[in-house]
């Protein structure tokens, strides 16, 4: 196509554009182009030598073309206002009708529920223990005194001796006590002369009864004398009352004591008495023969049995006496010292339960957060009856629970968890 034709193209193509030319003008420049092109085809295909047929139109100029019609540009006014009006209301739109991601923007998901850690539980029997402190004491313990006066003559023990009952432990010198028995011995013998002589002759008819009669009281007057003299020579001799230790020794041969003065101390340790105070609550799971066990702060650990319950308590304490017993042979546990003493009492089912799991309600009871089949927290308040070094065993729950063990700090009664169950190794 030739530079002039192919301008006038341009020309009607840019008119229609600018809404100058109407439809039927440019399709007919756009036809004439095509011809002109066909005929380019054919003169090349004959040669350069030949030229072009007579009978073929010549190309118009674009000077010749004209336009005699707006119906085009009217029709592309319309058509460009409608694009304007479509693009601009579908941004539009985005305003007015806000779409599903800016909806999932605006309202956030609700968050997911606390994730916790927990452990099943099933309670277990356990038998309940009273445990209390006390204090060994001697089955008896008692001051030996003198039980008259005078000086010491022998000490036929020393302290820390086993004795027996009745061993003589010393003697006071009995030479006065003597001479006082010697005497009333020699006043019963006459006397009891006098009364046989005076019934004689009130046999004959020769004395009379009174005089029967004061011989009679003479020789019971002697008697009873020479009782006391006997009594006061065995007093002369000191004896240890019951069998056991001597723990005081406070005499000396050639001492001087008075009558009740106190010489020596005697301590029987078999059996060996735990004395220790019962509160209130725990009064009705004691009583007498119930076994027990003692560990002394020794170390020694000993068997032993209830022999006493008290049924007054204390005004200071409101705490109630109990004892035990148990064998002290061979002495070998000195009264004295401090003991525990361990009572088992009662057999019951609990949980046990590591005591950092334990919670505290608003109300400041102490109890365990578990999870119900619906994953829902469940508050169940608890009572400790028997601690231990690993754990503690608590009543108040269901047999079988599902505990909560970590993150019971972070939920309440009533909310809902995500449970974990926690690896029981």
């Amino acid at each position: 196509m030739s530079d002039p034709k192919k301008k006038a193209v341009e020309d009607a193509i840019e008119g229609n554009a600018t809404g100058t030319p109407d439809t039927a003008t440019a399709e007919r420049a756009k036809a004439t182009a095509a011809s002109d092109a066909g005929a380019r085809d054919v003169d090349t295909d004959a040669g350069p030598d030949k030229a072009p047929p007579a009978s073929q139109p010549q190309p118009q100029q674009a000077s010749d073309l004209q336009f005699t019609s707006d119906k085009g540009a009217a029709r592309s006014t319309w058509i460009a206002a409608l694009i304007t009006l479509v693009v601009a209301g579908w941004m539009g739109s985005g305003f007015i009708l806000p779409s599903q991601q800016e909806d999932t923007t605006e309202r956030p998901s609700a968050p997911l529920p606390v994730a916790v850690s927990v452990l099943q539980s099933t309670a277990q029997p356990v038998t309940l223990f009273f445990s209390a402190e006390g204090q060994a004491l001697p089955d008896r313990d008692t001051m030996i005194r003198a039980e008259a006066s005078g000086e010491i003559a022998d000490v036929f023990v020393s302290m820390g001796d086993f004795v027996e009952e009745g061993t003589e432990i010393a003697r006071i010198r009995s030479e006065r006590v003597e001479a006082e028995l010697a005497r009333a011995q020699q006043d019963v013998a006459r006397t009891q002369r006098d009364l046989e002589n005076a019934e004689t002759l009130l046999e004959r008819g020769v004395a009379t009864l009174d005089r029967v009669e004061q011989a009679r009281s003479a020789f019971t007057q002697a008697t009873a004398q020479l009782t006391a003299a006997e009594e006061s020579l065995a007093d002369m001799m000191i004896t240890a009352p019951f069998a056991g230790r001597i723990e005081a020794l406070d005499l000396n041969a050639g001492e001087f004591v008075q009558a009740g003065a106190e010489i020596a101390r005697l301590v029987d340790n078999a059996p060996l008495t735990v004395s220790f105070q019962v509160p209130q609550q725990a009064l009705s799971r004691l009583e007498s023969g119930q076994p027990a066990n003692v560990t002394f702060i020794t170390g020694e650990t000993r068997e032993a049995t209830v022999t006493f319950v008290g049924t007054s308590a204390a005004q200071a304490t409101r705490t109630f006496l109990a004892e035990v017993s148990l064998p002290n042979a061979d002495g070998a546990i000195a009264a004295g010292i401090s003991a525990e003493i361990t009572i088992p009492t009662d057999e019951i089912t609990a949980h046990f339960l590591s005591p950092s799991i334990v919670s505290i309600s608003p109300e400041g009871q102490l109890g365990i957060k578990t999870v119900d089949d619906d994953n829902i927290v469940r508050f169940y308040p608890i009572e400790v009856v028997r601690p231990e070094i690993d754990g503690i065993w608590v009543t108040g729950l269901p047999d079988t629970i599902t505990v909560i063990t970590v993150g019971q700090g972070y939920v309440n009664d009533g909310e809902t968890v995500r449970p974990q169950v926690e690896d029981a190794s």
